[in-house]
């Protein structure tokens, strides 16, 4: 069974489309690449798998969940990051995990047990009463990933969640997340616009205006040179 399955996924906004037949799978226990230019329709996907946006065309489901049928049971089993932080910034590292409980009804002594297991597995502890505007990008990031974690979700989606990082900080984060599929056996879709964050193992899928134009194993798809084959497939003609 698929962690993740499209079929036939579009989406129009009044003027224009922003994704059309979009199909593929994410295998469970992987860490699963999403690449594609800024404006190639990685948030509003993300927008879609998480209800923010009404499937308009296609079905989506999670782990044999249809987000169409059984929304409910499809969203428990998902965790998200997305790209604009959703973080309370006047209230403490804490304080935001104990709300994200609240919101998925977890039991109180549920909730101390998985809040002190996610910030010591995240190295928050001692920040754990901080205000999180005190942070820093990297530890906000971890922040989301610990409060994405925390109802212990079998996919984790993490929309853009380098952007505003700094170069050591993304690869931290990149580096974190990929350690938590092979310890966890967590499920992960990653999209990005940078290379950099792509390697030779992973499944990637390549998106660009809308369409997805690329999938398969990253070093099959790019050889030796994965810039080179992603600037071939997303290439704007001239005007």
């Amino acid at each position: 069974m698929s962690a993740l399955e499209l079929h036939g996924v579009g989406f129009r906004y009044a003027t224009r489309s922003a994704l059309e037949d979009v199909s593929f799978n994410v295998p469970p226990g992987h860490f699963t690449a999403l690449l594609g230019p800024n404006g190639a329709g990685k948030s509003t996907l993300i927008a879609l798998l998480t209800r923010l946006y009404d499937l308009q065309q296609g079905d989506v489901s999670v782990y044999g969940c249809s987000l169409r049928q059984q929304p409910r049971l499809a969203l428990r089993q998902l965790g998200v990051v997305f790209q604009q932080s959703t973080l309370d910034l006047d209230l403490s590292v804490e304080q935001n995990l104990r709300y994200h409980a609240a919101l998925h009804g977890m039991p109180r002594k549920l909730t101390a047990a998985r809040i002190d297991e996610e910030l010591a597995r995240q190295s928050l502890t001692e920040r754990r009463r901080d205000k999180v505007r005190l942070l820093n990008g990297g530890h906000r990031r971890r922040v989301e990933i610990a409060r994405a974690l925390l109802h212990k979700p079998r996919l984790l989606l993490l929309d853009e969640a380098s952007v505003g990082l700094d170069p050591a900080s993304r690869l931290a984060l990149n580096r974190h997340v990929r350690q938590l599929c092979r310890d966890e056996g967590l499920s992960v879709l990653w999209t990005t616009h940078l290379l950099d964050e792509v390697q030779a193992d992973d499944d990637l899928l390549i998106l660009d205006r809308g369409r997805l134009v690329a999938q398969g194993r990253a070093a099959d798809l790019g050889g030796d040179d994965l810039a080179a084959a992603f600037e071939r497939l997303t290439r704007r003609e001239a005007a």
